[in-house]
């Protein structure tokens, strides 16, 4: 579960501080981004952001799939194969690196824990693994939302400079899921 509790000003939200600088920029518009390594060609980022809605305005939107075309400029397609209890989403990319245009096939369980996490599962497609969790929880008069990423492709790509491209596009992303989201309430 996402916890949120203060002590003298500081926020601590399931484990991470967020100081009263780091909330004010947060406020403000900034995205926050951690990586790691994840295996020897994949990699791990988490992000977290601040929406000026409310928690259900936000999970309404998210739980769109199709609509994450827009969220993610790379994401050519997403849609939702089979629903139930766990739903089965299909999603395709492309990405241009240099010379060369990858493209990207996935198919996806999701898990959705109402109005607080989505959990993202690689069923098949073109990574070795991919997990997705999505969290959100209140924060000053709007949402807090975490975003955390573990993915390693079939390429075999070095995972720092994996974890260079997930520090450098995560945050321009989340930015323009942000703006997607705020024009939808």
């Amino acid at each position: 579960m996402f916890i949120s509790h203060t002590s003298d000003s500081v926020i601590y939200t399931e484990g991470t501080a967020w100081s009263p600088d780091k909330q004010a920029k947060m406020l403000q518009g900034e995205v926050f981004v951690e990586t790691s390594s994840h295996s020897a060609w994949g990699g791990a980022v988490t992000a977290w952001m601040y929406l000026p809605m409310k928690r259900n305005q936000v999970w309404q939107q998210l739980t769109d799939y199709p609509r994450w075309v827009q969220y993610f400029p790379d994401v050519t397609k997403s849609e939702i194969i089979q629903r139930g209890e766990v739903k089965r989403l299909y999603q395709a990319a492309q990405k241009a690196f240099l010379f060369l245009t990858a493209q990207v096939e996935i198919y996806l369980n999701v898990v959705e824990e109402l109005g607080q996490r989505i959990q993202f599962k690689l069923e098949k497609g073109t990574f070795h693994d991919f997990t997705a969790n999505l969290e959100l929880s209140d924060f000053g008069n709007g949402t807090l939302l975490k975003y955390a990423v573990q993915a390693t492709p079939t390429i075999p790509v070095p995972s720092i400079l994996i974890q260079q491209a997930m520090n450098l596009e995560l945050p321009a992303n989340m930015r323009k899921m942000r703006q997607v989201l705020m024009l939808g309430q």
